[in-house]
């Protein structure tokens, strides 16, 4: 009975997610901002942030007196899942305060199964309407990575390993693409193929994303932010239109959406 419940609920948020506008709690819809509209509204808040002319909004007691009441879904307007590391502080890069981005963060900014499910709560639970994939410059578990590949690697604690493992296809493909780059030349052009990598990941392994995408409810987008000076490069959205398309072909793809 319980599992039925729990099927139920997810059911119902998910079909929330392919509707328009977010259902409040009184009834009435509110419009979340579209694909685009959140996309534009965190590379205005990432500008701000550069040009040292940053509005830190949504950050006082009154939005925190509102988060207290209301419920994320009606607010958020993106999820963005990166990289654990302390110089990337998700929220300031993007002018952002509280309620406005939901946040996944893991060492390499990989996609697995964990993040993964958080990726599709930001996305079918929370309603946001963009995934950024942000991966940043001098990452470390890419840096790792790619010392292992070539060679160069050392012993590691236990659950590191598995951790980071959904980077050596990034890696691999770098070296393949780019063979006259050795050694660390090599890291930057891993650095973006592992935001490809986590996209790919997420497609093969989400049907609802996909589904989202599809219907035009939400857009995946690739990014790099530079640690040295705040700006963040965004990757080309036709790329990650490829990449689903290249997904939606590949009989090894997840297909049942809930689950069981």
């Amino acid at each position: 009975m319980k599992n039925c419940f729990l099927k139920s609920i997810v059911a119902v948020s998910c079909l929330l997610a392919l509707t328009s506008g977010t259902v409040l709690a009184g009834g009435s819809k509110t419009a979340k901002p579209s694909p685009d509209e959140a996309i534009a509204m965190l590379k205005a808040g990432n500008e701000r942030f550069v040009t040292g002319k940053a509005t830190h909004p949504h950050a006082d007691a009154g939005r925190l007196a509102l988060a207290g009441k209301e419920n994320q879904g009606d607010h958020a307007y993106a999820t963005v899942i990166t990289c654990s590391d302390s110089r990337v502080p998700v929220e300031i890069l993007f002018d952002a305060g509280v309620m406005d981005i939901f946040v996944i963060r893991v060492a390499g900014n990989v996609l697995d199964v964990d993040e993964i499910g958080s990726v599709e709560y930001g996305l079918a639970h929370v309603n946001t309407s963009v995934l950024v994939v942000l991966g940043h410059t001098q990452c470390g578990a890419v840096t790792a990575v790619t010392n292992a590949v070539q060679g160069h690697g050392h012993q590691l604690e236990r659950n590191i390993p598995p951790l980071i493992d959904n980077i050596i296809p990034a890696v691999k493909k770098a070296i393949a693409d780019h063979p006259k780059a050795h050694g660390a030349e090599v890291i930057p052009y891993a650095i973006e193929e592992n935001v490809w990598q986590g996209i790919e990941d997420l497609f093969m392994g989400s049907p609802i994303s996909r589904d989202l995408v599809n219907a035009g409810k939400v857009k995946v987008v690739g990014a790099i932010y530079d640690v040295s000076n705040g700006k963040i490069s965004w990757l080309s959205e036709a790329k990650s239109a490829e990449i689903l398309k290249k997904v939606e072909a590949n009989p090894k793809r997840a297909m049942e959406a809930m689950a069981k």
